[in-house]
């Protein structure tokens, strides 16, 4: 399945692909905040985390391959993260789009925060399991 839809004057691609997990990756509902390089600044949804991504929803749509600032907060800890767009799901017509989200090199101190929340979340529930 395959669909392209145009936002300005970028087409971005819906295009239906394996999907190539390496980590384990939890449903994790936190608020988010995305600023691009230009300074906009728009609010988002996480509802998927996992060591090396994380999938957000918008109702912004990010072009594949855009970097931007994420900053994450599940009501007790707050976490800033360099993301890029790996993948768009457009909104079958809701205005809600989904971003498949590459997370950059953290620090230590947002390395952990990460690490705490996956920790927090494999004793919770049960985790999607990793694809070869």
């Amino acid at each position: 399945m395959r669909s392209d839809f145009t936002i300005g004057n970028d087409i971005m691609t819906n295009a239906h692909f394996p999907e190539k997990r390496a980590d384990r990756r939890f449903s994790f509902f936190a608020d988010a905040e995305v600023t691009l390089c230009d300074g906009t600044l728009f609010p988002t949804q996480l509802a998927e985390l996992s060591s090396r991504g994380c999938y957000i929803g918008t109702l912004v749509p990010v072009p594949v391959g855009t970097e931007f600032r994420l900053r994450i907060w599940d009501g007790i800890r707050t976490c800033e993260l360099q993301g890029k767009v790996i993948y768009l799901h457009s909104s079958s017509g809701l205005g809600i789009f989904g971003m498949g989200v590459r997370l950059g090199k953290m620090a230590a101190e947002e390395r952990s925060i990460v690490n705490a929340w996956l920790s927090d979340l494999s004793g919770k529930r049960a985790a999607q399991p990793a694809i070869a």
